[in-house]
């Protein structure tokens, strides 16, 4: 239900279409100098609505006429407005947050919080800071409420504590609230006191949520709502409307200790200047300002996961692991902490709705979740779910069994059609074969995958890709000339095949293949030249010679993106413009880096035999590990100084080293770490966990 809400919204983002509209601003100045902005809300005595200037020509008469004008507050009206603090956090709530403030995959958050539920050697003793972290509950227990308003009189004073403390239900469909609110176990234990202990993510995690829980026993924010109304008498002689807002914050309340993230940017109108009825104001600016509606945005991990609990899809204990799944199987791409679905998703989607469109219907899944709850509850019969759940699966499945493959992909071209086969706004059928001119364009299945191929197969053997994923693909569809190689004479063009773009060298000649190359992920092919394209021929190119084997550094593509190589080793590179931009110096330590963190990983190195103990006999060497070079003979090993060169180290050094070490004695083992005291899940809940 996850991939489909994503490949709903792309269809809902491919299928729009702009809408041009316009809006007048008003630059105005008080008697005072004191400026503001003001906004055309009416004209001739009639309220704007959003599209009724549709075009510059409307614009510029309208701001024509209030560059003349002449401008009279008409009415200001103040309106005290209170904003509460959110519940204390939930699973959901909790990875939104994270994915918001601080940039945490809802999977990178969860091992975070299983960390601090766990426990953390705070100086001898493991104890758990935060309370069980799977909860779809907001209710914090009483002691803990208590505790919470103490401690926020204590840091910020008794006006920032309401005279009661406040409750909250949840909102989610289908929430269960079997634990309490995700919280600190001990409030003491600020942000600050703990931070050493812990990692840096880990230390913003617990002061994100220890902010969170202070601020939702706090005091409301007060804030001081201005609207301003203004006639302006148009230079044209009409009437004309206009209005200012601002806002301010007269008390802050919880926001001094915590303010909730937003998915997307909300404008400050901030303060107004003092304002009366009948004062005069002076326009210093008219401006007309263009905009395009636009399509809805694409899920970020914490607004899919938002909308996943709404439609009561999946539970605390699977958001993070439902989001994760989509990314491994490559059903999904982020972009920017946005998401997008891959052809591979679409196609299962599109394949699953056309066939088994029960199992993906928003409510099936929430149903679903719901029989599940009365299972765990002993209300409801799991055989009697399951018996009726077969039934009606088995019976789809024979369904579509029985079906022909053609049909199936007849099915896929219609629901399909506006991603694999856009609309070019020239008037063409998007489906016509560019190639041959006959053909009509249809999804096919090959060896390795799926594909677009012409009818008309085999006098046409015209293929592309499924459609554009981002690299404007879709550009290329057809042989695009990009210029004439001066060193061949050969024709250069962008080509797109089943594979994705490249670039090609001349044409297929009898049976000689001409020299291709595939074009990086994220390259922008509108912007592709011919001589990024014939850089990309050239590869791999020689970066130079390596000074100790003389042997030539390669800088190319390959399966896992960028790389060096050199006499069989390989190293990557951190972009593509490295690619054509590394230079022998970064190559060679490039791969001294690669090589030394390989020799780490198959531990100590051999880098001198001194000979044998004169005393106790067994062999002495110096060798180079983990923490640096060292000496060892037998079982004791005897830190290098830091100021000796590992390589001129004798046999006498090593043999004084090693009586030091073994005068010390063997190293003392650390004490067992105690078990951690998680204190923020009761005896009920573990027995009941226990239990299921």
């Amino acid at each position: 239900m996850a991939l489909r809400l994503v490949c709903d919204r792309e269809l809902e983002i491919e299928k729009f279409k702009a809408q041009e509209y316009w809006s007048i601003l008003a630059e105005l100045a008080t008697a005072k100098n004191e400026s503001f902005q003001a906004r055309l809300v009416a004209t001739d005595g009639k309220k704007l609505e959003k599209f009724d200037i549709p075009d510059q020509a409307t614009a510029e008469r309208l701001k024509a006429a209030l560059e003349g004008g002449r401008f009279l507050v008409s009415n200001v009206e103040s309106k005290a407005q209170r904003r509460n603090p959110a519940a204390p956090f939930t699973t959901s709530t909790l990875q939104q947050e994270a994915s918001r403030k601080l940039g945490f995959s809802p999977r990178h958050t969860m091992q975070l919080a299983q960390r601090l539920y766990e426990g953390v050697d705070m100086g001898g003793e493991a104890e758990g800071l935060i309370t069980y972290m799977r909860t779809d509950g907001v209710q914090i227990v009483p002691e803990a409420v208590a505790a919470v308003r103490r401690l926020v009189t204590k840091l910020y004073g008794d006006r920032y504590v309401p005279p009661s403390p406040r409750e909250y239900e949840a909102k989610a469909k289908n929430a269960q609230e079997a634990h309490e609110a995700i919280r600190p176990t001990d409030f003491t234990k600020e942000p600050e006191k703990v931070a050493r202990y812990l990692d840096a993510d880990a230390a913003k995690l617990y002061k994100l949520i220890w902010q969170r829980t202070l601020a939702s026993q706090a005091t409301s924010a007060e804030i001081e709502r201005t609207t301003a109304d203004i006639d302006v008498t148009g230079k044209d002689g009409k009437p004309y409307g206009v209005r200012a807002t601002g806002s301010v914050i007269r008390f802050d309340g919880f926001l001094k200790i915590y303010e909730e993230g937003m998915d997307d940017a909300v404008g400050d109108d901030g303060a107004l200047p003092a304002l009366a009825k009948g004062d005069a104001l002076d326009p210093r600016k008219i401006e007309a300002k263009q905009h395009f509606t636009e399509p809805p945005p694409r899920y970020s991990e914490a607004t899919l996961i938002k909308k996943m609990e709404e439609l009561g899809i999946g539970r605390p204990s699977t958001y993070a692991s439902t989001l994760n799944v989509l990314r491994e199987r490559e059903y999904v791409r982020i972009d920017k902490k946005r998401l997008y679905p891959e052809d591979k998703g679409r196609l299962v989607t599109a394949f699953l709705e056309s066939f088994f469109s029960r199992y993906v219907e928003y409510d099936f899944t929430a149903d679903l979740e719901e029989k599940l709850d009365l299972i765990s509850a002993g209300k409801l019969d799991w055989k009697d779910v399951l018996r009726d759940f077969w039934r009606e699966f088995i019976a789809a499945v024979n369904d579509i069994g029985d079906l022909r493959i053609t049909q199936v992909l007849d099915a896929l071209n219609d629901l399909l059609g506006p991603h694999i086969f856009p609309d070019q706004g020239a008037g063409t059928d998007p489906r016509a074969c560019p190639s041959c001119n006959v053909g009509r364009l249809s999804l096919k299945v090959g060896k390795f995958g799926a594909f677009i191929g012409c009818s008309n197969y085999p006098e046409c053997r015209f293929t592309r890709q499924l459609a554009d994923t981002g690299d404007k693909a879709s550009a290329a569809a057809e042989a695009k000339l990009l210029g004439t190689d001066p060193e061949t004479g050969l024709d250069v063009t962008l080509r797109t095949g089943r594979f994705g773009p490249y670039v090609q060298l001349g044409e297929q000649n009898g049976g000689e293949k001409p020299k291709r190359a595939s074009i990086p992920k994220g390259t922008d092919l509108e912007t592709l030249d011919l001589d990024h394209a014939l850089a990309l021929l050239s590869l791999p190119r020689e970066v130079g010679l390596h000074p100790e084997s003389g042997k030539p550094i390669m800088a190319g593509f390959g399966r896992y993106g960028p790389y060096i190589q050199h006499d069989g080793k390989y190293a990557s590179l951190g972009s593509t413009e490295e690619v054509f931009e590394v230079g022998l110096n970064r190559a060679v330590s490039l791969l001294a880096e690669k090589a030394a963190s390989s020799r780490a990983r198959r531990g100590p190195n051999v880098i001198k035999e001194l000979g044998e103990h004169p005393e106790l006999r067994g062999k002495v060497q110096v060798l180079t590990g983990r923490y640096g070079p060292y000496v060892k003979h037998g079982k004791v090993n005897a830190t290098l100084p830091r100021d000796r060169e590992p390589e001129q180290v004798t046999l006498a050094e090593a043999v004084e080293l090693i009586a030091a070490r073994s005068a010390k004695g063997p190293a003392k083992k650390k004490p067992a770490k105690k078990p951690a005291r998680k204190s923020g899940k009761s005896n009920k809940e573990a027995v009941e966990e226990t239990a299921g």
